[in-house]
């Protein structure tokens, strides 16, 4: 029989109100997603101002999927079992946050940063360009580590019928975290800061990308009392090393209980249809625009790379506001996985009692919700294609707000919800009495003080003898496993994106490059012409646009999974 696992306190959040309490802990998800939207609407045109073609681009955000491969089940393995006197969690997420910060920097200032030791001209360009997905690279490996410890706290700090509104609140911080990065990149920072922070647009936002992850964490960190590990269960052999590590994430991924795997595939799918939209979508705006609706521009634009960045940012402000406001709205609309069995009989007010009682007859369930949310993501971007216009693409991409939030919450809910199923009702004190896991009282009023814990975990899926184990001692291996299927499926629609690219824009882009196509990177002038459409001219399908296309389709992929996970036991 495995050693149980000792601990040491019980996991609390500051604050006089839940709502206050689950704001705290999912606050550093703003900064998180500040930041993830600061690289993923400036870093694709950056990249492009810099010469490299939309191929070579898609290749460089191989960086987001393998960073979350390899980052977040290692970092989530490791986090389980860590002893340290503040938590599992915290020391990652801040440790994390530190790098990423430097990192930023790094970035925004490479051209600086290669000509203090590059002098002849053209390697200065290659090495430009080197330093930058070097860079590009460094920040989603160390996001990659604060979002999966991020993620593995609110599944540590709240109960099985927490879990629901737990993840909405982390969906609502993440809108919020978006609507700031997006609202920051259409505002001209160099009125407001002048050259203060730097002097360009996009240095002042990696300075205050940085600023904001750091802050965001910080009160994370601050607000959370984590429950300390005092032994792991298997902390005999806990010095076997990165193979046993490697082994168990491993034998976990090839025996994840039945629904758990189920929620797994559904993010598979879904993230095929994600990724174009996420790292390419605030390019595709800005390049419709500049194609079809200000033809005269393009030539006169001093600053294509900023204007197409904030012209994406304006769609997906719309986009992050209808997220922010599903985020909020959605939970109250969707029933929630505990409801089913209800423990108690609401009493809501007899004077908007009738109302209440008819809407709760209506209200579909998660999995319901969930599965149209693939279906509106689906019908959006089949229509990718067919966008002539800035006003049909703003439309297409806010449409996306109302899948998006749900994408945010409802795979963790249902995460965190079968994660703490497989834990046992309760646990053992050193004293020998019982204790009863954190509930719903107990998250409402003040935690007492500490003693010690010992968790007895029930393995259900594996034999004793084999299994790792379960519920918040190892949530961040099972949320690692969850972040493998959102990645796996980001290296298939990178390779996707690049054969797309390859075949319908093979040269550099002709927004960001005067319609020069391949002869911009390779010096051919008499390819220019046929490497890819002029600034303003519709020649040719957008590459963009037959991605999100392509997208779409697979999201259909999603809904039917989301529909077999109602029947899996």
């Amino acid at each position: 029989m495995p050693q149980a696992a000792s601990w040491a306190g019980t996991p609390s959040i500051k604050g006089s109100t839940e709502a206050i309490r689950m704001a705290l802990l999912t606050f550093s998800l703003i900064g998180l997603q500040f930041t993830w939207g600061i690289e993923m609407t400036y870093c694709t045109p950056y990249l492009l101002s810099l010469g490299l073609t939309k191929s070579r681009t898609s290749l460089v955000w191989v960086a987001g999927p393998l960073s979350g491969l390899v980052m977040q089940p290692v970092v989530g393995v490791i986090a389980d079992r860590s002893k340290s006197k503040w938590g599992r969690r915290r020391p990652f997420m801040i440790g994390g946050a530190v790098i990423v910060g430097l990192c930023l920097l790094v970035l925004g200032w490479t051209s600086e940063i290669v000509e203090m030791f590059v002098v002849e001209e053209k390697s200065k360009k290659t090495f430009t360009i080197l330093l930058a997905v070097l860079a590009i690279y460094a920040v989603d490996f160390a996001i990659n580590a604060v979002q999966s410890s991020c993620r593995s706290l609110i599944v540590d700090t709240l109960p099985i019928s927490k879990q629901q509104i737990g993840s909405a609140w982390a969906s609502r911080m993440i809108a919020v975290g978006h609507l700031a990065g997006y609202g920051a990149g259409t505002i001209d920072l160099l009125k407001v800061f002048g050259k203060t922070l730097g002097d360009s647009q996009f240095k002042q936002l990696t300075v205050i990308a940085g600023a904001a992850l750091l802050f965001a964490v910080g009160v994370t960190s601050w607000a959370v009392e984590e429950r300390i590990l005092l032994a792991s269960k298997d902390s005999d052999d806990a010095k076997s090393g990165a193979f046993k590590m490697v082994g168990q994430i491993l034998k976990t991924t090839m025996h994840l209980p039945n629904r758990i795997q189920a929620i797994c595939w559904v993010q598979f799918w879904a993230w095929i249809g994600w990724f174009p939209f996420l790292f390419y979508g605030a390019t595709w705006v800005g390049e419709t625009y500049f194609r079809y609706s200000a033809p005269h521009m393009v030539a006169e634009s001093s600053d294509t790379l900023g204007d197409i960045g904030r012209i994406g940012s304006l769609s997906l402000i719309i986009f992050s506001i209808i997220t922010f406001l599903g985020s909020v709205l959605l939970p109250l609309l969707v029933k929630s996985p505990e409801d089913e069995k209800p423990q108690f009989t609401p009493r809501p007010p007899p004077s908007i009692a009738p109302l209440v009682k008819f809407l709760n007859q209506y209200k579909p369930d998660l999995n319901t919700a969930w599965m149209l949310s693939h279906f509106i993501f689906a019908g959006s971007m089949i229509l990718a294609p067919f966008a002539r216009s800035l006003k049909f693409a703003t439309i297409l991409v806010s449409f996306c707000g109302i899948p998006w939030a749900i994408a945010c919450w409802a795979p963790f809910a249902f995460m965190g919800i079968e994660i703490n199923r497989l834990t046992a009702p309760t646990t053992i004190l050193a004293n020998g009495s019982s204790y009863r896991r954190l509930s719903n009282d107990d998250f409402d009023s003040p935690v007492s003080s500490p003693t010690m814990l010992r968790l007895n975990h029930l393995d259900r899926d594996l034999d004793d003898s084999e299994s790792a184990t379960t519920t918040g001692e190892t949530a961040g291996i099972y949320l690692g496993i969850l972040n493998l299927f959102t990645t796996l499926p980001q290296f298939v629609g990178t390779f996707i994106s690049m054969a797309v690219f390859a075949i319908f824009e093979p040269g550099v882009s002709p927004e960001l490059h005067g319609g020069e196509g391949e002869a911009a990177a390779g010096g051919d002038s008499e390819g220019a012409e046929a490497a890819g459409p002029k600034p303003g001219s519709s020649d040719g399908p957008n590459a963009i646009a037959v991605c999100l296309f392509i997208g779409a389709i697979s999201a259909l992929g999603a809904a039917y999974a989301t529909r077999r996970l109602r029947y899996v036991r």
